[in-house]
């Protein structure tokens, strides 16, 4: 069991864990993910963790088939700029490794902000904190489990 997992299980949400065989060599975790379990990469969605102008880390939880805006997800997030975190700060406060980090059970707890595209979708795929495991998950309970908020942060 991963955090992501175990905080689920707690919080007492409904969720269904998929494993597939993940390939080192996959250029995008996301999706080969969807590949992989048979579903559009609409529905599986990644998460990026940025490093903001006020030195804050936030997340943004976005599909696999699009791309975050930088200008978009600063300003959800109450800062003027933003850029994609270091590797290691990702690793230090998330607690999991780029390519399975989970948008749940993170070591610190990050300001979230999730694509509004997930409301189109009665179950979504998130990393469940490793590669080739993910969860499926309500977009309610993303959002309760996240303690995120909604907005439109894709180009």
């Amino acid at each position: 069991m991963t955090p992501g997992i175990n905080s689920a299980k707690k919080a007492g949400i409904i969720h269904k864990v998929h494993e597939y065989s993940h390939d080192s060599s996959s250029e995008s975790y996301g999706s080969e993910a969807a590949e992989k379990m048979g579903v559009p990469e609409e529905r599986v969605y990644k998460t990026l963790v940025v490093s903001l102008d006020n030195n804050e880390l936030a997340v943004g939880v976005i599909p696999v088939s699009s791309m975050l805006s930088m200008k978009f997800i600063a300003r959800s997030a109450g800062a003027k700029k933003a850029s994609m975190a270091d590797k290691m700060d990702v690793q230090r406060s998330t607690g999991y490794v780029l390519g399975g980090v989970s948008p749940l059970g993170q070591k610190k707890t990050l300001k979230t902000i999730i694509d509004s595209s997930v409301e189109k979708h009665d179950t979504v795929y998130v990393s469940a904190g490793r590669r080739g495991l993910e969860i499926e998950l309500s977009p309610n309970d993303l959002k309760k489990l996240t303690n995120g908020v909604l907005a439109e942060i894709c180009q």
